[in-house]
Formats: C-alpha cells, structure tokens, sequence
C-alpha cells in the first residue's frame, strides 16, 4: 500500500506539525489483532493550533465565490477518488467492514460528496433581496457559520467525516476533524489529498485526540458550530455543552430500528436484502433493522428465513471480496456484543443461529451473526444498541400493533417496511416516528437529508439539508 501506516505528525494549517506531546495511539488491525500503524494524539495545546489556523484561514476562505469554493472541492474529490481503492483496504484493515462494502462508502463515496456539495453550490449567490411587508426591502444574506469542529467515529469514517467536511467547505466554513483513534490512520486520507489538491493552509485540519481533549475542543471558544456522529450518551454530553455555550451543534446519533414485515411481503425480496438491511457492516451501523417485526400468521415462516439466511453468511477475512461479515473494530467491542447475547439468552430467549464466536476464527474480534426469536420488545435486547450482528424477531398482531412496537424505543433514526404494495408501504412509513425509513430496502441518498428524532440526533445531514446549517442568516433592512 502506499498509504502511510505511521501518522506521528498532525495536519496543522496546511503542514504535517509535530505534535506538544509524545502521546500516540496504536492501531489493531481488527482480524489479526496486530499493531496495523500508530498515530499521534492531540493535547489541548495542538488543538489550540489547529483551531486558531481554521480561524485564520476563515476570512479568506469564505470571500471566495461559491464557484471557487466548489473548484476546490473539486480537486479535493479528485485528489481523494485517486486514493478510493487504497484507502477503502485500509479502513477496512483499521474495523474489519467487508472490503466489498467499504470500497464504496469508504473509497468514493467521500469524492461523490464533495462533488455533490461543489455542484449544489457552484453558481450561488450569497444573497437575496425580498421586498419588505411593511414596506422597502430586505437583503438576506448566507453567511458562513465559522470555524466547525467534526467530530467523528469509526464505523464508517471517511463517509462520516464527509457528510460534515464537504457541506461545510462548500459553504465557506473551515473545519478541525477530530477521527476515532480506532479509525485514525484512515483520517490523513483527507490531509493527504487536502494538500495534493491544494486546498488554503488552515481549511481543513486533522487531529486525533482521546475523550478528554475531544471535550476540550467542544467547547474551544474558537468553535462556532459542533458536527458529531457518535453513541447517544457521548451526543448528549455535546449537546449539554453545546446548550449552554448557545453554540449550533448537529448530533447524530444511535438507533435501533425496526424491519416492519407485512403480511402480503415477500419473503424472498426480504432475504435477498437482510445482509444490507440488518446486518451491514458486521452490524456496525446505527440505522440497521435490527428489530424484525413479523406478523403471528407467518411468524414461523419469517423466523425460519431470517435464521437460514444469516446462518448462511459467509464470516470470514475482510479484504477478501466474498467476506459478508468481518471482526468488529476492538476487543472492547466484541466482549460488548457477545454479553448482550448472553443476557438475551439469561432472559429466556432462545437462539435460532450464531451466538457466540466462531470457532474457525482463532484470531480476529469476530461475532457470530445472531437471531433471537419470541423477543418481546421491552426485552433490553429489543431496547438497547447492541452495534454488532445481532437480531431480534419480535411478533405482532395487526399492522396497528406493528407500528406500535416500531414506534417503542427511544431512538428514531431509520426502519424499513417490507410490503408487495407501495402505497400500504408508505402510508406505514409514515406512522413510523423515525428520521428515515425504506421501502423494500434501505440506502442513504446523497441528495435527501438524514438524520433522526428523539434519542437518535438533532439535525439533518446530505441534501441541501446538510448543507443549510453551515450557514447562518443575515437580514439588512432597508426603507
């Protein structure tokens, strides 16, 4: 590869800086449990840097035109799209997601965004004039929001650090990313190809830090905005801060979804879709339908599908291209999922396939992919995120009662709905209180706002959504 596994320096106002400290973090590769590469960490003071060079790098940036901004973003996408293939293998070296997977939505996908925000931008004015109800007119203006700092995790992270980067930049913000340590190395990426493409000095800074600095930076009188991606409790703490700072902030955060599958679905449609729906990314993924809901007339019948096919899932390495489910990111993370199944199975509930590690895997963080039948949703198997491969079949009565088990969690990020008539499909969808749903699949549009309600998140990110709450509004009055 020639992607650097050491990252000992950070991007600091356009250069590779040397850190305050000699903290560094190791990074395992998931499926060998070996040291992959090794990365500096951040202090308070590098953050101190990074955030002051976004500052300085902001009034330029943002008197820019919007088709010289977009300009940029296009180099910057180019320069990244020509690392796609490399950086997919690397990411999935840092959390074991299937290369087959990861090749999209770590490889392009973070050009296509870029590309995406360049395009939506290009030509824009940064202003309007409204006649005024009273009389004379009003100039609104779109401002840049200021200096953001993303904050992202390591399940999907170039992706994720994206959806923030591109939306920002395209809007004439500067942004300090902060990556997971897990996924760090992945997260120079951006920096390698920011500098390639000639992106300003101070744009676009990349400093990995642990927990406490990441709250340093939160709340870095420096910061204008927050862009957070991570496990609810950790969104809380950001939005508590961002509170009381009175500082916009976007959180998007856990959920646990449900697969509502009618009556008159169609089995084989579901089966030919559950590995991308409930189980993507080694069940890694905050808007999986991990809750199939099914109706008592076909219960046995989806409980028998559901089992089959993911007992069929080939486990196994991550860079192989027939691999469907990898190792989970860490150690922490599989002793994580494999005591949720212990509980489910303390709480009665008996286990149709997986339920534990695979013996054939000696070496690797690797969960069995998991289905639990007869779970009653109050069960904490049904409530809580489990974020591994682990499913749940729950029975319902009428469509009523379906949409009233879907609707009880706390979360309300995605779902899905699996019905032979679109028109049913939709009409349930909307009965579903979740940010996002999918008809007979479930696949992220760049063009169309994600997020979630109630414990899943604040805000929306893709779409011209994702792009508005970069900008902030500025009314001139004249008579």
């Amino acid at each position: 590869m020639d992607i650097t596994l050491d990252r000992r320096t950070l991007f600091i106002d356009g250069e590779w800086a040397t850190p305050t400290s000699s903290s560094t973090y190791d990074v395992i590769e998931a499926a060998t449990e070996k040291v992959l590469g090794t990365t500096a960490l951040a202090e308070t003071a590098d953050v101190d840097a990074a955030v002051a060079s976004a500052r300085r790098a902001l009034g330029p940036w943002r008197a820019l035109t919007a088709t010289e901004r977009a300009d940029h973003l296009d180099r910057f996408a180019a320069a990244l799209k020509a690392r796609a293939k490399e950086t997919a293998v690397l990411t999935s070296r840092e959390n074991g997601m299937p290369i087959a997977l990861s090749v999209g939505v770590n490889g392009y996908a973070p050009g296509l965004m870029l590309k995406y925000y360049a395009d939506l931008v290009r030509g824009q004015e940064s202003e309007d004039v409204r006649p005024s109800a009273l009389g004379g007119r009003t100039v609104v203006r779109r401002e840049p929001v200021g200096v953001v700092a993303a904050i992202t995790p390591w399940n999907y992270p170039q992706s994720l650090a994206a959806m923030k980067i591109a939306p920002a930049l395209a809007a004439g913000c500067t942004v300090v990313l902060k990556p997971a340590p897990e996924t760090a190395l992945d997260a120079f990426v951006f920096a390698d190809a920011a500098a390639e493409a000639g992106l300003p000095p101070g744009v676009l800074n990349v400093v990995p830090a642990g927990r406490e600095v990441s709250a340093y930076l939160v709340e870095h009188p420096g910061v204008d905005k927050v862009a957070f991606t991570g496990s609810t409790p950790a969104g809380r703490a950001i939005g508590e801060v961002c509170g009381r700072l009175l500082r916009p902030v976007t959180l998007e955060l856990g959920g646990k979804s449900a697969a509502i599958f009618a009556a008159d679905a169609d089995l084989d449609v579901f089966a030919a879709n559950l590995l991308e729906v409930s189980l993507v990314n080694n069940g890694q993924t905050c808007h999986a339908s991990t809750r199939i809901l099914a109706p008592r007339s076909r219960y046995a019948e989806v409980v028998d599908v559901v089992t089959e096919t993911v007992r069929g899932l080939r486990i196994g390495d991550p860079l192989d291209k027939a691999t469907q489910i990898g190792p989970l990111v860490s150690a922490a993370q599989r002793d994580r999922v494999l005591g949720y199944i212990e509980s489910g199975r303390a709480d009665g509930y008996r286990v149709t396939t997986g339920g534990g590690a695979p013996v054939d895997q000696p070496v690797g963080w690797y969960v069995e992919p998991t289905v639990f039948e007869g779970v009653d949703n109050a069960a904490r198997i049904a409530q809580e995120e489990i974020f591994g491969p682990v499913l749940t079949v729950t029975p319902y009565g009428d469509e009523d009662e379906a949409i009233a088990i879907a609707n009880d969690s706390e979360y309300g990020l995605g779902g899905t709905v699996w019905t032979t008539d679109e028109e049913r499909g939709l009409a349930i969808a909307d009965r579903i209180h979740s940010g996002t749903v999918g008809v007979n699949h479930y696949l992220l549009d760049l063009a169309a706002p994600f997020g979630g309600v109630k414990a899943s998140g604040l805000g929306r990110e893709l779409g011209p959504e994702g792009l508005a709450p970069y900008y902030s509004a500025k009314s001139v009055y004249f008579r």
